[in-house]
């Protein structure tokens, strides 16, 4: 494997925060699939070389459904990264995981249906093995930090990923709790897929701003009070995510020499004949396939 470098892609909340809690050199990387969401940030604040990436752009213009994941996940992998760490808010599906408490989720329910779920549209046939969709080893090595912070960390869970922008109605909260839900988002998806395509150990550390839409309320909040309990909480949450994935970064050295799964997810998975996958398939796909092909 390639000399170990970590990425860290901020969502609601982490991506500013980070950026704003760290000094770096600002790299912009063009890919074959176009910009990614931000300029990159390089820096070593931490002790650790890092690559930071703010998911929804400066000032979170970009939505869910906007975010051009596949820019983002080449842009990590072209600056040498092999493992990404990222964030996201999330509605809790469950009683136990309260708001402000961190997830570190082992499971997706993939319900997008606008976005570009893959590298591999065009040119060749792969497909991943993905019913892992965490990487164990850093999903275990963001566990074993956790004393960094106050709040519990819940270790598993599944993340459903809605396509959004609207949150979910009231009789959808309840079915993704009967599907064995245990958070909700916008975002995990196609971004775990994408990286396991090109081969980057990928775990996610998910921040429970408020229950979803399945459990009300209390009846003496309105409208406006509930929004400033939420961001509050979330802002509670970010600051629990940065010690923990901080705290990550200063000991990755400790899993920097570990194989993941997901560092030979291709080895297997391309099943075009390579005699007739054309030489413009490595020009276009360019370092996802340069071992391979």
């Amino acid at each position: 494997m390639a000399k170990a470098k970590l990425g860290i892609i901020g969502g609601s909340g982490l991506g500013e925060a980070l950026l704003g809690g760290l000094q770096g050199r600002p790299v912009m990387v063009e890919t074959p699939f176009g910009s990614p969401s931000d300029v990159i940030v390089e820096s070593d604040g931490w002790g650790l070389p890092v690559a930071l990436l703010n998911r929804h752009g400066p000032g979170h213009a970009i939505p869910p459904s906007r975010v051009n994941y596949r820019a983002n996940i080449y842009a990590m992998k072209a600056l040498g990264c092999t493992h990404i760490i990222a964030s996201g808010a999330v509605g809790s599906l469950r009683e136990e995981i309260r708001p402000k408490d961190l997830v570190i989720p082992d499971q997706v329910i993939d319900k997008t249906y606008r976005r570009v779920q893959t590298f591999f549209d065009e040119f060749l046939a792969a497909h991943v093995e993905f019913a892992a969709p965490f990487c164990p080893v850093l999903r275990r090595h963001l566990l074993n930090c956790t004393a960094a912070v106050a709040t519990k960390v819940h270790d598993g869970g599944t993340y459903v990923c809605m396509e959004g922008p609207a949150f979910s109605t009231q009789a959808e909260s309840h079915m993704h709790r009967a599907w064995g839900g245990h958070l909700i988002g916008m975002t995990a998806m196609p971004e775990a897929k994408l990286a396991r395509e090109a081969e980057v150990a990928y775990a996610l550390v998910c921040l429970p701003s408020d229950y979803d839409c399945w459990r009300p309320p209390p009846a003496d909040l309105d409208k406006h009070q509930l929004l400033k309990e939420i961001i509050g909480n979330l802002t509670e949450a970010t600051r629990n995510a940065m010690a923990l994935i901080r705290a990550a970064t200063e000991r990755f050295d400790e899993i920097a020499d570990v194989p993941s799964p997901a560092h030979s997810a291709l080895e297997m998975a391309i099943w075009t004949n390579r005699q007739m996958i054309p030489p413009s398939a490595k020009e276009h796909l360019g370092l996802l396939v340069d071992k391979y092909l």
